[in-house]
């Protein structure tokens, strides 16, 4: 079946010889490893070649283009996470499910770590695909979506709308997309252990159970004010389109014209406003720090519990998302950044967000109204919710910032097992 998948990504018609399977999960291997560390528009069909002991031209016996080799990591990293969620599927219950198809994500990874399983590219890089690739992709894409939102179907979420369950299934899909990234805080073989915790998170959100959700009143009352207006409309143009993207089809694939064009703009246009380009994407990671430390700012002065503070804050930035003045820069951008001085700036940056989120968990934690949980795994799952939001309307065409709460914000924060 995989293999079936695998030529749909533009495998030649080469024959299928061992040693020809062989080379080609090398070649799989080592493609997924570079578009991981430097995103597709940055990682060369040559350099793929070189680290599997080939010349460029040999590439071509497995993949015609990179673009080929890039479709084909992406439908064989969906085949693997289609795999998890079958097995998941068996599990009898909604929460059983869920715990295993995370657990499954960990399993995988630490097996990669070992050198056990061969690399599976990162879903990011779906976006940077042309067309003619994209299109068994998402389609591919959307099958494992349908698999994923079937293991919610049971007693448990049995009240839910489709529009819920559609938002619920994206975020679940989201935090197993995000746990490469989680796992590196601890040791492999504690990879599992995180996945269950992670689970408990997702499933039963962050509030103490005595603690009640926030009224509409009391939400609407302590609603933070939006960040303040640019001065320059023209330049905040620029820097929307950029993030748009940046976000859609990675750093490299954001050239100057497509800014340019997004707005409708002369390249000379650009440069007026922009010395280069990544002048203009380094704003775009300082303008979305900015606002993230405006949101964090103003949820921190926020009056009574600290679970309360959490609310106001995801509910204040997933609207932004959803926004005129959205989106934020997702932090998956960062990787691709060609200077490694700057990725570790603004991986630092982000870190740093992260952990004053988490901080507003901890003082939930003392004040009663965050149950006891890891602090640092429930920062990391609320980021990524926010993060997420901004693809949300892909799953929840109809999805509006009066809806976004009670479909999917709710959700991110007291879990996937709540009413609507």
């Amino acid at each position: 079946m995989l293999d079936t998948v695998l030529q749909a990504g533009g495998q030649t018609t080469a024959p299928k010889t061992q040693r020809f399977q062989e080379k080609r999960e090398a070649v799989l291997d080592a493609a997924a490893r570079l578009f991981n560390e430097r995103g597709l528009k940055g990682a060369g069909l040559g350099d793929i070649a070189a680290s599997v002991g080939l010349v460029k031209s040999g590439i071509t016996y497995y993949f015609r283009k990179k673009e080929d080799l890039a479709a084909a990591c992406l439908l064989r990293a969906i085949a693997e996470a289609k795999a998890l969620a079958r097995e998941a599927a068996l599990e009898a219950t909604v929460p059983r499910r869920v715990e295993r198809f995370l657990v499954g994500h960990a399993e995988q990874l630490a097996a990669i770590e070992r050198g056990e399983r061969p690399a599976l590219i990162g879903f990011s890089e779906t976006r940077a695909l042309p067309d003619a690739q994209a299109a068994d992709v998402y389609t591919a894409y959307i099958d494992l979506f349908r698999s994923v939102r079937s293991l919610l179907v049971g007693p448990e979420t049995a009240a839910l709308g489709r529009d819920a369950r559609n938002a619920r299934a994206h975020l679940l899909l989201s935090i197993a997309h995000t746990l490469p990234a989680w796992v590196l805080r601890c040791e492999t073989d504690e990879y599992t252990r995180l996945a269950r915790r992670v689970a408990d998170i997702v499933l039963h959100g962050v509030l103490a159970a005595a603690q009640p959700w926030p009224s509409e009143a009391e939400l609407l009352a302590r609603a933070l004010p939006d960040p303040p207006p640019a001065a320059d409309e023209t330049a905040e143009a620029f820097l929307r389109a950029a993030t748009e993207l940046v976000n859609d089809q990675g750093y490299r694939g954001a050239s100057v014209d497509k800014i340019a064009a997004l707005l409708d703009a002369t390249k000379g246009k650009f440069y007026h406003y922009n010395e280069t380009k990544d002048d203009l994407v380094s704003a775009c990671f300082e303008r979305s720090f900015a606002f993230q430390r405006h949101f964090l700012k103003s949820a921190e002065s926020v009056a009574g519990p600290n679970a309360w503070r959490l609310a106001a804050l995801a509910n204040a930035m997933v609207r932004f998302q959803l926004s005129e003045r959205g989106p934020l820069l997702r932090g998956s951008a960062y990787s691709a950044l060609p200077d490694a001085q700057h990725r570790e700036v603004v991986y630092r940056t982000m870190q740093r967000l992260t952990e004053r989120l988490g901080s507003l968990l901890v003082d939930g934690l003392m004040d009663g109204s965050v149950r006891p949980l890891d602090t640092g795994l429930a920062a990391e799952a609320i980021s990524a919710t926010i993060n997420s939001a901004v693809e949300l309307r892909r799953w929840v065409p109809g999805v509006t910032a009066d809806t976004v709460m009670r479909l999917y914000t709710r959700p991110g924060l007291l879990g996937l097992l709540c009413d609507e």
